[in-house]
């Protein structure tokens, strides 16, 4: 049976934080959520997860445009971490950005394992347990 343990949210919109922890929360296969509203933030809750002060995450929602630390400069910074702490996280742009170059660049980047226009949604969910998470034995 395929779920996730523990979900990072970062997006410094504050409406789009609270919906997004609604869905990921409605989900049956999604478990402990934490919500942060800047790269900086996460990137403090990935550091103390390293140190093994918090839940380390299965899969990290990353919004590109923020303000102080955007999801691209949040990746630059994220790299710099331990690789045997990060190779199994799945990051995944959720974005507005229209820009077909926004797209594209995720695409060149090997921590990124999806780009998904917002809004999140129950069936988006589903496809990233079907596609996106190897089956774990529990």
């Amino acid at each position: 049976m395929k779920s996730i343990t523990s979900t990072l949210l970062i997006d410094d919109d504050k409406f789009t934080s609270f919906y997004n922890e609604k869905i990921v929360k409605k989900h049956n296969k999604f478990g402990e959520i934490i919500s942060v509203n800047s790269g900086k933030a996460a990137l403090d809750y990935l550091n103390e997860a390293l140190a093994g002060e918090a839940l380390k995450p299965d899969v990290i929602f990353l919004d590109i445009n923020m303000p102080a630390m955007n999801g691209w400069e949040f990746i630059e910074a994220y790299r710099e971490l331990d690789t045997a702490f990060t190779n199994d996280i799945k990051i995944i742009m959720l974005t507005t950005s229209s820009n077909p170059r926004d797209k594209q660049r995720s695409q060149t980047l090997n921590e990124i394992t999806n780009y998904i226009n917002k809004p999140l949604s129950l069936s988006i969910l589903d496809n990233i347990i079907e596609n996106l998470i190897p089956c774990k034995t529990s």
